[in-house]
């Protein structure tokens, strides 16, 4: 394959970014590889490391005002794409360049209907009419597995699960059969099965168009799996890159090493004893949450969902129950349920104490013993307030006995337990990363001494190396402070290193519980056996 011409050839790249006269900040640095024809390349590496920039120049998608091509060139089929103007790369971009987003409810326009946003490439690089083009497109839905195409063509994008948004921006990316398509993350946003899905039809459709792939990811699971060639990136330079086998087997960089030991591990040991010692601290039976379907001129009940049905389970002190399931399979919904924050029938019981019927009033005192940490941190911290405002709001709530000073030392103590610095304090959430955010959604939770913790996905949206950190701070606060976590996630790696038990909830129901080694190395109900495949475990469990 090296002997031929690369498709795409990018030789000492820099990219700079700011506005004159401020000087420039350089994002990327020095970076030089090789894309051929019909190869499989991944562009691996943490946020910041500058993959995506890299990837986004290639089509000249950053503001053009503010983005400086220091030096270097980027040869797509033998052409320098740096030398071109915005009317030349508009004709490439699409017909022989595509992408594929990492969010594709941003990507999507959400006020026009698929079928508009699909058959505009066709009818601006193909000429085609548009009966022609959206046949095309319908028979290209199918080919990419959207169930009854010819009436999801007139959907809005958000009428479609994330799955099927995903297989319309590849339909609308395959559109003009491009020679190279760069995707950008695909799979970050989705459950485990729609993420083999999408990257076994990534595979079938570049075996059958032929077309050269760039990888965007922080996924090495995925990498060994899909690429064929790998380079990592770093602080915006290039610091290794090698076929596939050879870089997981002869690992040169420290950094490479870094992120390939920076899967989760193990970090609980596995306990029989959990059960049988101490009282519980929370249970919960026949937890049931049904949502009304109305519908006709006087908004009649004609059925329900079943969010949750009929689900049952206890948690003991210091213990963590994973609760593991696809997007719409209730996990969530149940333990909003358990800390009483959507309605539901049923008995829940917490420290021994009947909670499932008192009003909101009764339940205050007890909201700083069972708290939560959602997925996205920058969502759930005020962008307002700085972050000592941050952790004292809770303070001053629940410990109104203590004074300013009093309140001030324990939020100092807090931030080093969770490895942040005190003169982080006056800053506002917006000058941190997405791990250091996580680690203040944490400590607003932990300074109020909390008996359970529900962590909603704490760590999907985190790279590798920070996953780990997180993982292991929460386990060391477990330890410390005896506390017990509902984790709620799709990622059955970071559930096999937290928890010491496991529930698969699906469609509502739980469909297998037990003990975490347990259920990873003796599946029994065949849903828990394709989440494992799904998850590439096949490895690891024979």
């Amino acid at each position: 394959m090296n002997n031929k011409s690369p498709l795409l050839s990018i030789k000492n790249l820099e990219v700079a970014f700011g506005l004159s006269p401020e000087p420039l900040t350089s994002v990327v640095r020095d970076v030089s590889f090789n894309l051929y024809e019909g190869q499989k390349l991944a562009l691996v590496g943490e946020s910041g490391s500058g993959k995506s920039v890299t990837a986004l120049s290639i089509l000249q998608l950053h503001d053009l005002r503010q983005t400086h091509y220091l030096q270097g060139e980027i040869k797509f089929n033998g052409q320098n794409l740096l030398s071109l103007n915005e009317n030349e790369m508009r004709k490439i971009r699409g017909q022989d360049i595509a992408m594929i987003f990492q969010e594709p409810m941003t990507a999507l326009n959400p006020v026009y209907r698929i079928g508009d946003q699909l058959i505009e490439s066709l009818m601006l690089h193909k000429d085609m009419a548009r009966p022609k083009a959206r046949q095309h497109m319908i028979e290209l839905l199918d080919r990419t597995g959207i169930i009854e195409p010819d009436k999801r063509i007139d959907a809005y994008p958000h009428m479609l699960s994330g799955g099927q948004r995903q297989r319309v921006m590849i339909a609308m990316a395959l559109a003009c059969q491009p020679k190279l398509l760069i995707a950008d993350e695909p799979t970050t946003a989705l459950d485990v099965t729609i993420q083999a899905q999408i990257i076994e039809l990534l595979e079938e459709l570049q075996k059958e168009f032929g077309m050269a792939v760039l990888m965007i990811t922080h996924d090495l699971n995925m990498v060994r799996r899909f690429a064929d060639h790998v380079c990592v990136m770093k602080d915006g330079e290039l610091v290794e890159q090698n076929n596939v086998d050879d870089l997981f087997s002869y690992t040169q960089h420290e950094y490479t090493r870094q992120l390939l030991n920076s899967q989760p591990e193990t970090l609980v040991k596995e306990s029989t004893n959990i059960e049988t010692t101490g009282s519980s601290l929370l249970e919960a039976n026949n937890i049931r949450c049904y949502f009304s379907i109305k519908a006709g001129f006087f908004n009649r009940t004609i059925g329900n969902v079943k969010a949750v049905d009929n689900v049952s389970l206890t948690l003991h002190h210091a213990e963590t129950i994973g609760i593991v399931g696809e997007s719409g399979s209730g996990k969530t919904t149940l333990g909003m349920c358990l800390l009483r924050l959507q309605n539901c029938t049923g008995e829940i019981i917490l420290k021994g104490d009947i909670i499932s019927q008192l009003s909101q009033r009764e339940l205050r005192p007890l909201r700083k013993d069972i708290q939560v940490v959602f997925q996205d941190p920058f969502s759930s911290l005020s962008p307002r307030m700085t972050i000592q405002q941050i952790i004292e709001e809770g303070l001053i709530i629940h410990f109104p006995e203590l004074t300013k000073q009093e309140r001030y030392q324990k939020i100092v103590v807090v931030m080093n337990e969770v490895g942040l610095e005190e003169d982080m304090l006056t800053r506002y959430p917006h000058e941190f990363s997405g791990g250091q955010r996580q680690r203040i959604a944490i400590a607003r939770v932990v300074i109020l001494e909390p008996k359970l913790i529900l962590l909603d996905e704490p760590t999907s949206a985190l790279d590798v190396s920070v996953q780990k950190q997180v993982l292991t701070l929460l386990n060391q606060l477990q330890q410390k402070h005896n506390i017990s976590y509902l984790f709620i996630t799709h990622d059955l790696r970071v559930i096999r290193a937290m928890a010491h038990k496991v529930i698969v909830m699906r469609d509502g129901e739980v469909i297998e519980e037990g003990l975490t080694e347990t259920l990873f190395r003796q599946p029994k109900a065949h849903y828990t056996k394709i989440l494992l495949q799904a998850s590439l475990f096949r490895e690891q469990l024979t």
